[in-house]
């Protein structure tokens, strides 16, 4: 368990990263995961820009955007030393199909997320695995969701599980509005930014099947996310 890897969170919603950005000089952070989710492609160059200012050395894994070419990926990867990618499916509400034209050896970089679709064995095979979002999984086991909660095992024993994401599970649904098509309102017990450490108890359920690199994907500020990662350091060494 010593070799696994958490990442602080750079996201791109509901979070000012231009603040965050500031703080990794301040707490000397060396590695992001970075989450560009919900910024278009001037937005993305600007942070890519005010990130090369910094004392950072490398983004392991990077959640990328339906409007992303090669071109931009082959940039993060020799610019950050991103070793993963991740995609949502293309059964999702945000679906990422133009990534299929790409070679092999971009496609075995990039790995499926795991959101509210049942994941497809086919695309799974086609790129590189799985990214399991631990607090995906939470929500549809705490909703009853007994076939999905079966699924993703199996998927999970048979696929290679190139990265993951943590975020918040509290003990109460809460509304959210879906970032990108406005009028969609999810109920989850899993949000993005976490109040209490507890909230992140979930994943002792989870152990066996945490990947070498673990993302927080939470909107909490640097300094916090510190704390969380010692936090979650603890649950799985123990």
């Amino acid at each position: 368990m010593v070799s696994k890897k958490i990442l602080l969170g750079l996201t791109t919603f509901e979070s000012d990263y231009k603040e965050k950005i500031k703080e990794i000089d301040k707490f000397n952070i060396k590695e992001i995961s970075l989450f560009l989710t919900c910024v278009g492609y001037e937005d993305r160059k600007e942070i890519y820009k005010l990130l090369k200012k910094t004392g950072l050395e490398s983004i392991p894994h990077i959640h990328l955007r339906d409007d992303m070419n090669l071109k931009e990926i082959e940039y993060l990867e020799k610019r950050f030393n991103t070793q993963v990618f991740n995609i949502h499916g293309e059964k999702s509400a945000h679906p990422f199909l133009s990534f299929r034209d790409y070679p092999n050896i971009y496609r075995s970089k990039i790995y499926i997320e795991n959101q509210d679709d049942v994941l497809s064995e086919e695309e799974l095979k086609f790129f590189g695995g799985i990214c399991i979002d631990f607090s995906h999984w939470q929500d549809k086991i705490l909703f009853n969701r007994l076939d999905y909660d079966k699924k993703m095992r199996n998927i999970a024993k048979e696929f290679h599980i190139g990265c993951s994401h943590i975020s918040a599970v509290g003990n109460k649904v809460v509304k959210s509005v879906d970032f990108q098509f406005k009028e969609k309102v999810h109920k989850d017990f899993s949000k993005h930014h976490l109040d209490d450490l507890s909230e992140l108890d979930y994943i002792k359920n989870f152990i066996n099947y945490l990947p070498n690199l673990i993302s927080l994907e939470l909107t909490n500020s640097f300094k916090e996310q510190l704390e969380i990662k010692k936090y979650l350091e603890k649950i799985i060494n123990k």
